[in-house]
């Protein structure tokens, strides 16, 4: 059996991971050409040392100068930007798993497609940045292009072999986060390590706090529309405590497909490293014996930023940007302490209703708006602390 050759952007984070797990489980399946991380020397060492990937990027010059030092074989190290968009599409790539946190992912993504590369998308950002430019060019290039979210995973299961014209809705489930029945008189004391602290998923830091918020099912909301090409008012949430349903596809019969099994990041991440077969993810086996499923409706009041999310979806262009910048100021500000956890969907808000958005022609367009929106809400949000 041939081998293909994977990127990981992201490599040390929570999808980064799981995805060496997968790699781990089918050796003569999978090659790691190259691997991109942040600052975990220690543990991107580890990983280098067991994969022995051709590149290896990282976050800056000095953590790329300590990795260099610190490895037991020569392996070439870039840095930055310029080395995650190096090694998303680096000489014997044939899939990138797209897993860095944020708008981050979007240039080294939109790099490995232009290449020629197929996509697993665990960055949804992407998507929500850029959907139309990035959507456009996926076609243009003729590359797979596959969710990882076990939320758009488990559609993309639940569509295949269905007509596009027969979906009524799509139904992306939501655990509802650590605060789901919390009295909200409460929020506003609500610390980053309550926040961190989810019931269900073991992910990394930002998404955790936007799991918290809701605004990561927003976020979904929109890359789900540019992935399914499925206009918002046919995209619903729900909130699925259990998290055993990961998401449904309702069609003009009445009929509702539904992905179920446990939570486990490995289950969609080997779905779309091995499509169009299936392997063994080593995702436990689901037992149905006592099993209860609770479904409810989002309470508009207590997750503020799902609404928000939808706002900027139906203003298009630049809005969803715009939304994705002032979230990630704002959760980088209350982790450190500096804002309150109400203050996220306030700053998001603020930041939404004074900035002007436009359209989306060029990539630039998105990073214009990226970096204003940035400045934007660092200034709002200096001036509720």
């Amino acid at each position: 059996m041939r081998k293909k050759g994977i990127s990981i952007l992201g490599s040390t984070g929570s999808i980064g991971t799981n995805t060496l797990e997968v790699v781990r489980m089918h050796p003569e399946r999978f090659k790691v050409v190259s691997l991109a991380a942040g600052n975990n020397i220690a543990l991107l060492k580890k990983q280098v040392e067991e994969f022995r990937p051709s590149f290896v990027s990282v976050s800056d010059s000095e953590a790329a100068s300590a990795l260099r030092g610190s490895l037991t074989f020569p392996v070439e190290v870039g840095f930055g930007i310029e080395g995650a968009t190096r090694a998303a599409a680096f000489d014997g790539v044939e899939m990138c798993v797209s897993a860095i946190s944020g708008a981050a992912g979007l240039l080294p993504t939109m790099s490995a497609i232009k290449a020629g590369v197929d996509i697993a998308l665990a960055n949804k950002e992407t998507l929500v940045l850029a959907g139309p430019l990035v959507m456009e060019e996926v076609g243009k290039r003729k590359v797979k292009f596959l969710p990882v979210d076990s939320e758009h995973s488990a559609v993309y299961q639940s569509i295949a072999g269905h007509r596009p014209e027969d979906i009524k809705r799509l139904i992306l489930t939501a655990s509802g986060g650590p605060f789901l029945r919390t009295p909200m008189e409460e929020f506003a004391g609500i610390t980053p390590e309550a926040a961190l602290k989810h019931p269900r998923w073991k992910m990394g830091r930002k998404i955790s706090i936007d799991s918290a918020t809701l605004v990561n099912k927003g976020l979904e909301v929109i890359e789900a529309r540019w992935l399914f090409d499925i206009p918002a008012d046919k995209i619903s949430v729900v909130i699925h405590p259990q998290s055993i349903v990961h998401s449904m596809v309702e069609y003009i019969d009445g009929s509702i497909m539904a992905q179920m099994g446990n939570p486990d990041m490995k289950g969609p991440i080997a779905y779309a490293l091995s499509w169009p077969e299936r392997i063994d993810s080593g995702t436990p086996q689901l037992g149905f014996s006592g099993l209860s499923l609770d479904f409810l409706d989002p309470e508009p009041e207590r997750f503020p930023c799902l609404s928000l999310a939808y706002e900027a979806l139906r203003r298009g262009g630049t809005a969803p940007a715009v939304l994705n910048a002032a979230d990630e100021v704002a959760v980088a500000l209350f982790l450190e302490g500096s804002l309150p956890f109400t203050g996220i969907s306030a700053v998001i808000r603020e930041v939404m209703e004074r900035y002007c958005h436009g359209e989306i022609r060029a990539i630039e367009d998105v990073l214009e708006a990226d970096r204003a929106a940035r400045a934007a809400a660092s200034s709002l949000a200096g001036r509720m602390r």
